[in-house]
């Protein structure tokens, strides 16, 4: 099954509300970096068992550790959990950066390094998540 695909199913096996919501928001996420690799990461280690929340990723970057070692990852993901949605913001280097920026202007949210985290898409203001992805986007490393 190809990627766009995985993620439609992703979407539609989701709970009425947090559907539309993750559709709005893959929408949303695309037409930002329309240009850019999808991924679908179905929250499953290399032995089937679940380790994470399925993440939809948005872009590509490069890991780099301590050892030397790289791998590619994506640099926006989304990803409905429990509680929620979360936007993931990859790459930047200061993990203060996103609270001290975004967190008193996007509405209600609990914001971390590199993680936006929401109950529902009419707790935040939408442009104030794509100025915070955008500068995401923008100051990968």
């Amino acid at each position: 099954m190809n990627i766009q695909n995985q993620v439609k199913e992703y979407i539609n096996c989701l709970p009425d509300q947090k559907r539309s919501e993750m559709q709005a928001l893959h929408h949303f996420i695309s037409k930002i970096m329309s240009e850019t690799k999808l991924w679908f990461l179905d929250g499953k280690n290399e032995k089937g068992k679940t380790v994470s929340n399925p993440n939809i990723g948005y872009g590509s970057r490069t890991n780099k550790y301590k050892n030397g070692k790289t791998n590619e990852f994506y640099q926006i993901g989304l990803s409905a959990n429990t509680t929620g949605i979360s936007v993931y913001i990859m790459g930047i280097n200061d993990k203060t950066y996103l609270k001290k920026k975004f967190g008193d202007k996007i509405g209600k949210a609990n914001v971390t390094g590199y993680c936006i985290k929401f109950k529902s898409l009419r707790d935040i203001h939408p442009d104030v998540l794509e100025t915070a992805i955008r500068y995401g986007i923008k100051n990968e490393n």
